[in-house]
């Protein structure tokens, strides 16, 4: 494996025609992880062509609003590029702060990945 300058903050797996993300850090609060989270999920619509994106927060027991920022970014880019974004396995106290921020309307969220993957 080649060394990154940046470590990796996010898996990414290809499960059919939809990439499966599942985040690392079971807190994303940084301001610096948040920009490299954002750019690695980016990257995956500009750089990676992917329309169907999943993002599992299974492992996410805290997520800051600038985090919540870049998954609405996300969400814009996939529209405009005619693609799709699901979120799963989101933490209860976490769903609070979407439902809270009327975010839970805008995002498609899903309990489990097997419901997410069958959304598309």
């Amino acid at each position: 494996m080649s060394a990154q300058p940046k470590r990796r903050r996010l898996e990414v797996e290809q499960i059919g025609d939809v990439t499966v993300v599942n985040f690392i850090d079971r807190k994303i609060l940084d301001e610096q992880n948040i920009q490299i989270i954002g750019e690695q999920l980016f990257s995956l619509v500009d750089e990676d062509a992917c329309r169907k994106l999943l993002l599992n927060f299974g492992n996410v027991e805290f997520l800051s609003s600038a985090a919540l920022g870049k998954l609405i970014t996300l969400n814009k880019k996939l529209q405009t590029a005619k693609g799709r974004l699901i979120l799963c396995n989101i933490d209860p106290q976490i769903h609070e702060v979407f439902e809270i921020t009327k975010l839970d309307k805008f995002f498609n969220i899903q309990k489990e990945e097997q419901t997410a993957l069958q959304a598309f």
